[in-house]
């Protein structure tokens, strides 16, 4: 039997694109559309999707507060822009791993703090590091630094980082990410280890100028910064939720930089306006439907596999992504250790083989929920997979939830088919973490209980070996493709737009690295 797939979605596509612009045109933010950009060479205008959380590290919620904070804070090393992961030296002169659990650094001798502060020491970078392992600091980015042990102060600006154990994501997530900012030992102790909403003393090439909640953050060019120069005397960081407003905004002459949606891609593939450009990069996240391996409904491998091959990747792309996002092959992104070349199971749809399946698994009549966000995207996307397993005979309860009750459902027991999207770091542990058993009723919906899996993940991010590593992490992503109950679909993508005048700089999945930014 020759089974065809409906074009309804590609039309729901149309009217989309349209109906968020639409919606937009009257949603400018505060501080923007009630002015005209002044011609002003010095000043870089960026849209955040979001408003700085936390000026401590410790506290920092993500990329929001890191794009602020890898400005006005030093670490012994930052991330290198461009296309592929890497890293360079920023407050180390030196920084060598003598052993799988000793990393000698020296810090430049050029750095000092702002308010009186004096010079960065090897002390300060210990009191940093440790004080994110502390249990009294309660830092809920703690598992960063993995298994950190202590920072051992060898002179005045030398030290070694002491782990208790092999600890591979150390130079692509703890030291570059959040958890490697420096800050100043006495100028923290002096406020009694708490910052609220002001840095207490700064060392980068930038200064937090001032921060207007919701409307603006200002950083201004840090006089005293004896590295490279940063090629801006003023940045100012607009937090915008809904990227069709920051595209208006752009467009305007209100922005100099910022993400747009997926939706607009086809656009701005044909031109940008006012001289502009169009970057497309990648993105981190990954995206998947899952299934609840303990609920009665889904305990039959063959049901599951099935499920899988009706479900039309490519399609959803399409329908839900405007075309502007690739198929993934697993959790893992393409960039990194252990992403894998292709899938278990091809991303197209192959509804003689799902049909197949579901015949030999001996069920009939199967009705099963499928909970969403209440996002355009996700929504969409459960509607194509609503439409491609009636084609063999499934029936799909899309159940649109809200964000409260829809991050509640880890321990609801009546979870069947779900679709997920989890954020990740340049590093697969990150990844595999929240499959393994112990997360079973927390962050693993699925249930996914596997002793081959948790070994590779509690041994993986020890090997120092690229190639083994990647292996060890493919592996791992086929444990849970064999079981049925993932269907891997996207890493989704990172469309940005900036003015003719700037030369971003972007991180491989095109998050900003402000400091690096330059001049065309």
């Amino acid at each position: 039997m020759k089974i065809e797939w409906q074009k309804a979605a590609v039309g729901r596509r149309k009217f989309l694109k349209g109906a968020t612009a639409l919606g937009a045109v009257s949603a400018l933010p505060i501080g923007l559309g009630n002015r005209a950009m002044a011609d002003d060479s010095s000043t870089l205008r960026v849209r955040s999707y979001g408003d700085m959380q936390s000026i401590d590290p410790a506290f920092s919620k993500g990329v929001i507060d890191e794009e602020i904070h890898a400005s006005i804070y030093n670490k012994l090393i930052q991330y290198k822009p461009g296309r592929e992961w890497d890293w360079q030296m920023d407050a180390a002169s030196m920084i060598e791993q003598v052993d799988p659990t000793h990393i000698k650094f020296a810090l430049r001798d050029d750095i000092g703090f702002t308010n009186g502060y004096g010079s960065m020491t090897a002390e300060d970078v210990k009191y940093s590091f440790e004080r994110i392992i502390s249990d009294e600091t309660e830092s809920p980015n703690k598992p960063d630094m993995g298994p950190l042990s202590h920072v051992e102060v060898t002179g005045e600006r030398e030290g070694t980082i002491v782990l208790n154990e092999p600890f591979a994501p150390l130079w692509s997530i703890a030291l570059p990410y959040i958890t490697g900012s420096i800050l100043s030992k006495k100028a923290w102790e002096a406020a009694g280890g708490k910052a609220t909403a002001d840095p207490l003393a700064e060392s980068g090439p930038y200064l937090r100028d001032s921060w207007s909640p919701k409307e603006r953050t200002v950083l201004k060019r840090n006089p005293d910064w004896k590295g490279d120069a940063p090629a801006w005397d003023t940045v100012e960081i607009l937090p915008i939720d809904d990227e069709n407003t920051a595209e208006i905004a752009f467009e305007a002459g209100e922005l100099d930089f910022t993400r747009v949606s997926l939706g607009s891609v086809e656009r701005f593939r044909v031109g940008v306006p006012n001289g502009g450009t169009l970057l497309e990069y990648p993105s981190l996240y990954y995206a998947w439907l899952g299934m609840n391996l303990d609920h009665p409904k889904l305990q039959n491998q063959k049901l599951r596999q099935a499920i899988q091959h009706a479900i039309d990747v490519p399609m959803i792309m399409e329908a839900a992504y405007f075309g502007a996002a690739e198929p993934s092959t697993g959790i893992i992104a393409p960039g990194l250790i252990g992403n894998r070349a292709q899938s278990l199971v091809p991303p197209a749809a192959d509804f003689e083989k799902a049909a197949a399946l579901l015949a030999e698994s001996g069920e009939t009549n199967v009705t099963l929920k499928l909970d969403t966000l209440n996002k355009t995207t996700f929504t969409t996307a459960a509607q194509v997979i609503q439409a491609t397993l009636s084609q063999i005979g499934i029936t799909v309860e899309v159940n649109v939830l809200e964000s409260g009750a829809f991050w509640g459902s880890a321990d609801n027991e009546d979870l069947q088919l779900v679709l997920n999207r989890y954020s990740m770091t340049p590093d697969p542990y990150y990844a595999t973490s929240w499959f393994t058993s112990e997360q079973v009723g927390h962050w693993n919906w699925e249930q996914f209980s596997n002793e081959e899996f948790d070994q590779i993940h509690n041994s993986a991010y020890q090997e120092s070996d690229p190639a083994k590593r990647a292996e060890m992490y493919q592996r791992a992503q086929d444990l849970m493709e064999e079981t049925g109950a993932y269907r891997f679909l996207t890493h989704e993508a990172t469309p940005v737009v900036h003015s003719a005048g700037v030369t971003p700089a972007l991180r491989p999945d095109g998050q900003v690295l402000l400091r690096y930014f330059g001049k065309a």
